[in-house]
């Protein structure tokens, strides 16, 4: 046996000994060692170096496969739609105060449970449909003073967001937008108190659609501001709703677990393209009018 072998088995699995030898062992090689009858090792010492180094390389080739699942990937698109709360800003805080004043007023139980039900969803339907209101006046007025306990709870921008906003911005491009089941009242208030300029395209909020999500409407029109096919659109959202809505537009849709766990969101059935966990993650660049996105997965 060669001294670099023999000096690595000594510092791995400490003194043998020579009494027991391994003369009837036949020469077996695994990977770069090479043991044989004229080692001087035991057969014990012989199965355990045999073991280590299989250990070895089983565990090498599992990281060099882990790598290669984790390159980025990159692809290019017409239209980047953005969900708003809970990709590019969080209001957690703002929604789970509006929510338990919402839920003491109108008997709801669990304000929590309020939270995570309703992520995604419209205030009109979700108003309409926990709290019963029927009236149309009395609906919007809700709705306003919902929006507000949700203002005053203070949104923050959440990771990467404002990196890769700038490198989407463009003096002449309309390639991104934002779709929301915000208001049109609460939305632009929302995003310039997190330092978040609109996009040229505009945006789209829950005034603007019939349907929210998990209806593909919402999607449809963030493509129609973009002036592009939604099928060549990318959608990037949080919300198991959204995610649904854009599958449902027929666009790829890049998942964020900025509020959603990976578990959930694999586990709803909602089947996203991609799964990041927040948009650190990503990054653009324009190319001939079009979208190079790099996604990062894990």
């Amino acid at each position: 046996m060669s001294p670099s072998i023999k000096e690595f088995r000594c510092s791995c699995i400490g003194r043998y000994s020579p009494s027991v030898t391994a003369r009837r062992c036949r020469r077996v090689q695994a990977g770069s060692v090479t043991v044989g009858r004229e080692s001087g090792y035991p057969v014990s010492v012989v199965i355990r170096l045999l073991a280590s180094k299989l250990l070895v390389l089983h565990s090498v080739g599992s990281s060099q496969l882990q790598q290669q699942q984790m390159a980025p990937v990159t692809i290019v698109v017409d239209g980047v739609l953005f969900d708003m709360d809970g990709t590019l800003i969080d209001s957690t805080p703002g929604l789970e105060a509006a929510w338990a004043t919402f839920c003491n007023d109108y008997h709801l139980g669990d304000s929590a449970s309020m939270v995570h039900e309703t992520h995604g969803r419209r205030l009109y339907d979700t108003l309409k449909e926990y709290c019963d209101i029927n009236d149309e006046s009395k609906l919007q007025a809700e709705i306003d003073r919902f929006e507000e306990e949700v203002i005053k709870g203070g949104p923050v921008v959440l990771p990467g967001v404002l990196a890769l906003l700038s490198q989407l911005s463009s003096e002449t491009a309309i390639g991104w937008t934002i779709v929301t089941s915000a208001t049109r009242n609460y939305a632009p208030r929302a995003l310039e108190r997190c330092g978040i300029a609109l996009p040229r395209a505009g945006i789209v909020t829950s005034n603007d659609v019939t349907h929210g999500k998990p209806h593909p409407a919402p999607y449809l029109a963030g493509a129609a501001k973009c002036n592009a096919d939604p099928t060549k659109c990318i959608v990037i959202e949080d919300a198991i709703s959204g995610i649904q809505s854009g599958k449902a537009a027929g666009s790829l849709v890049l998942a964020v677990c900025t509020s959603t766990s990976r578990e959930k969101i694999v586990d709803s059935g909602a089947v996203p393209d991609y799964i990041v966990p927040d948009l650190s993650r990503v990054s653009a660049r324009w190319i001939d009018n079009r979208i190079e996105l790099t996604i990062e997965e894990e």
